[in-house]
């Protein structure tokens, strides 16, 4: 009877150390998910192809990835996390989610990216309604524009590129891949647009001057000219648009203008505002600058053939030209030198630490400084350029 007792008391000791076992084991189980949230989201829009993401996590686990986007950073630390998205094509992300699993295998609330835009670096308008896109000014793809009329300018702004040409030509688009056709209100050709000041002023023949705040819907403004206008800038609190037989006119807010003079009967081809500069540029090498738009001062090119554009970068003016006996530079827009180079440039922009130049025929030239050109030709892009712009 002992023994019996002695046998049944090890058994209620046992079966007590196991139950507590397996009530401490029970007490240690981690069933906590992980909070996940956004910290900064992607800058919308982007011409980063591989931009970066920063969420916060409650936890350290592994990244899941949903959606359109994913990245090479699988692991999340608590605190902090600032991840690089893989190589993105131009378009809207809306569907890209984060969740993140602990080690107990608790799953995390799914967190949405905010949603965002990437958008080609550099557009490029030319002849025949040809368009062409790059990320990084060498490689280029080349676009369908709906439109067989010429391309003569096109530029970026609230979220819009935007393009015109001849026969009042305006065309639209989101991130350059695709185009759509725009009532301008006009049959006269366009050559110049430009989105300053939160406005888009689009410049063509006869005077015409058209204002528009989405690119979208235009409206027509008395210009007080009939010659045609060729380029639009703004700066130090002035509009800027610079025309045939040396046609200046400046305006405070895009829609009353006063004619200014130039000083010369020459085509002004185009003009920037650039390092607190204004620059206009035209036939038989004119070039001006001013500091307010209103009173201009007549530089010496060292050209005597046609300037087409003006652009600034690398602490460099740079002024480039159709004619083939070279560009012009500049450090403070007032003293200039002549580039020796056999490149024919149609317009010119900086964008991304390098120049872009489009040439008069199948070509593009990148440079870093303004004097040393690289040529980039290829089939895909247009017979004749006529404008570039940089997205920022």
């Amino acid at each position: 009877m002992k023994k019996f007792l002695f046998v049944f008391l090890i058994y209620c000791f046992s079966l007590t150390i196991i139950s507590c076992s397996d009530e401490k084991e029970e007490s240690t189980t981690d069933t906590t998910v992980p909070v996940i949230a956004e910290v900064t989201a992607v800058t919308t829009p982007t011409n980063d192809t591989t931009p970066n993401y920063t969420f916060s996590s409650s936890e350290a686990g592994t990244i899941t990835y949903g959606g359109s986007c994913s990245s090479s950073t699988t692991s999340a630390t608590s605190g902090n996390n600032t991840i690089t998205l893989t190589s993105l094509s131009e378009g809207t992300f809306s569907n890209c989610t984060i969740i993140v699993t602990d080690s107990a295998g608790n799953a995390s609330n799914t967190l949405t990216i905010t949603s965002f835009v990437v958008i080609q670096s550099y557009v490029a308008v030319g002849s025949s309604g040809m368009i062409s896109t790059s990320s990084d000014g060498i490689t280029w793809t080349s676009r369908t524009s709906g439109t067989s009329s010429g391309l003569k300018g096109v530029t970026y702004g609230n979220s819009t590129l935007v393009t015109v040409g001849n026969s009042g030509t305006i065309l639209t688009s989101s991130v350059g891949a695709s185009w759509t056709s725009r009532t301008s209100g006009t049959s006269n050709n366009l050559i110049g647009v430009n989105y300053v000041n939160s406005i888009f002023v689009a410049v063509g023949d006869s005077g015409t001057l058209l204002t528009s705040s989405d690119g979208i819907t235009w409206t027509s403004r008395t210009s007080g000219t009939s010659s045609g206008l060729k380029g639009v800038t703004y700066g130090n609190s002035s509009f800027v648009v610079v025309g045939e037989s040396g046609t200046i006119l400046t305006s405070s807010d895009g829609t009353s203008w006063d004619n200014r003079t130039s000083g010369t009967s020459n085509n002004l081809n185009g003009v920037n505002y650039v390092n607190s500069i204004f620059v206009a540029v035209g036939d038989s090498g004119t070039l001006l600058t001013s500091s307010d738009g209103i009173t201009w001062t007549s530089r010496d090119s060292k050209k005597t053939k046609q300037l087409m554009g003006v652009a600034y970068g690398n602490s460099t003016f740079l002024v480039v030209s159709s004619a083939s006996n070279g560009s012009i530079t500049s450090s403070d827009g007032s003293s200039w030198t002549l580039i020796g180079n056999a490149s024919h440039f149609s317009g010119v922009t900086y964008g991304n630490s390098i120049f872009v130049a489009t040439g008069t025929g199948r070509e593009i030239y990148t440079s870093s400084n303004g004097i040393s050109w690289t040529s980039h030709n290829g089939t895909s892009l247009p017979n004749s350029f006529s404008g570039i712009t940089y997205i920022y």
